[in-house]
């Protein structure tokens, strides 16, 4: 069956349902050449079902899908390339223990006499193909898994892009991204549509969406409920949820002068060169500064995760802290950016993942207590609003959002009075976002310290009490708020001198 109108690809009237979870209700989403066309809503609503059923990935139950007009049958995601359509998905699928070079040139790789492949000409192929596409900050001859995760990304982006598809779907390709390699995007974006290119992406930025997308369609319970040239924030989260949301930050109080909670002193590691800091009870304590330079070696140290040297003090009491059981111990939790690598066990239960650190509590004797540890984890599931049908539900099945509020109870249960926030917000809707922010500043106003990364300026400008700006493992500016300026932020992250 041919269905001629102008489209790129399209997903009409798709149905899927996994056991009682309806994940598409009978959706259409339709994307044009030469567009770039945002697809938005809440986590569980929809969107990577559709964009997974537009890559070959999976099949839907009812429904076409069409590419170029003609209706499809796609069995894989080889078969969907075929057919021109590339994806870059949120869960990157680089190969760890390969090369970067091995995973960007694999099917193309340079061959010689006999076709055999020229394996040392591998590391001169992929550099050329990452200088053509503006990547210079790779090394062609790594092995993916040393690689931190926006060079991942950048390599994936360009993966999917030298394989010249007429539909290029994008799904959160900048959450992991610094500010800098976001306008390289957008570039590479712009050009491919000039092109022809059909360009499909998600984003929970919403800044990002006007400024990149032609059209924007909403999705909400698993159906398409809009497609605009222009939409406001507002209007799409009413869309998205069906409720009024303000997407204005609300900011936390600058509250008296409380105790250091938490401080370091010269303070390095791998990555880190003679820091100092202190952080207040109540306070939230922005760590700033471009991709790279340090911040995630700074929670790393604090956590126990690396060896340090230099003077670390918990409370008032001097802490050497060798394992992440130390840092526990002490009272300090650590949230990480890859909450489903290092954060949660996925085939585990919400309940149980909840209540890991607290197992002692719902235990008598040595024997866990299913009814306390049940009650227990159902009270945090109510406090923190957590979308769970059950507490037994598998904690993989949840949206990003609400695996993020499983990880921030877990802490909250185990009564932690210092809270480690890396990037908690990334690949998280508008709504969640919104609830994030709140949760974040009640938890400041009961006294707790936090310290908070975020790979987006703008929740560093709103959000924080003060802002500790590094540049090459050393703290270059600190700055003070609620309601910094961004383009300080920005600002400090290039200046050359540091301040001690």
């Amino acid at each position: 069956m041919s269905e001629r109108d102008g489209t790129a690809v399209k997903g009409a009237e798709l149905h899927k349902a996994y056991g009682g979870v309806l994940a598409l209700d009978d959706a259409t989403f339709s994307a044009a050449p030469g567009e770039v066309h945002a697809l938005v809503g809440e986590n569980g609503a929809g969107k990577s079902t559709m964009i997974k059923s537009l890559a070959g990935v999976i099949r839907p139950d009812r429904g076409r899908v069409l590419i170029g007009g003609e209706e499809v049958r796609l069995r894989s995601p080889q078969d969907a390339l075929r057919r021109g359509v590339a994806t870059v998905f949120q869960e990157l699928t680089l190969l760890d223990r390969m090369t970067v070079a091995e995973n960007l040139m694999f099917g193309r790789e340079p061959r010689g006499v006999g076709r055999l492949i020229r394996r040392r000409d591998l590391p001169a192929a992929a550099e050329k193909v990452l200088t053509e596409h503006g990547v210079d900050s790779v090394d062609p001859g790594e092995l993916v898994e040393n690689l931190p995760l926006h060079q991942q990304q950048l390599v994936e982006i360009v993966r999917a892009v030298i394989q010249q598809p007429k539909v290029l779907i994008l799904d959160e390709p900048t959450s992991a991204l610094a500010r800098r390699e976001v306008e390289w995007l957008f570039g590479l974006v712009r050009r491919l549509r000039d092109e022809g290119t059909c360009v499909v992406f998600t984003s929970h930025r919403w800044s990002e969406v006007t400024d990149l997308a032609d059209r924007i369609t909403v999705f909400r319970n698993g159906t398409d409920v809009g497609t605009h040239d222009e939409l406001s924030e507002e209007d799409a989260v009413s869309l998205m949820t069906r409720r009024e949301v303000s997407t204005a930050y609300s900011q936390p109080e600058q509250g008296p002068e409380r105790a250091v909670v938490l401080q370091a002193e010269d303070l390095a590691a791998p990555g880190l060169h003679g820091v100092a800091l202190a952080l207040h009870a109540g306070e939230i304590l922005g760590i700033g500064g471009l991709e790279g330079q340090g911040q995630q070696e700074l929670f790393h140290a604090l956590f126990g995760l690396t060896p340090t040297t230099g003077q670390l003090e918990v409370r008032g009491k001097a802490k050497h802290l060798r394992s992440p059981r130390d840092a526990i111990r002490a009272g300090i939790a650590f949230i990480p950016q890859d909450r489903k690598s290092e954060g949660l066990l996925l085939s585990m239960a919400v309940r149980e993942n909840l209540t890991l650190p607290i197992l002692g509590q719902v235990a008598a004797a040595g024997v866990l207590r299913p009814s306390t540890e049940r009650t227990t984890a159902e009270g945090m599931i109510e406090q923190l609003h957590i979308d769970a049908r059950w507490p037994g539900q598998p904690v993989g099945t949840l949206s990003g959002g609400n695996q993020q509020k499983v990880l921030l109870g877990r802490w909250l249960l185990a009564d932690s009075q210092i809270l480690l926030l890396y990037d908690v917000t990334r690949g998280v809707d508008v709504a969640t976002k919104q609830d994030l922010y709140s949760l974040i500043i009640e938890l400041a106003g009961e006294g707790r310290g936090i310290l908070f990364y975020s790979s987006d300026t703008d929740e560093l400008a709103h959000l924080c009490h003060r802002v500790l700006v590094l540049r090459e493992g050393q703290i270059a500016q600190e700055l003070d708020g609620p309601g910094i300026p961004t383009e300080d932020i920005i600002g400090a992250a290039f200046k050359e001198e540091t301040h001690a």
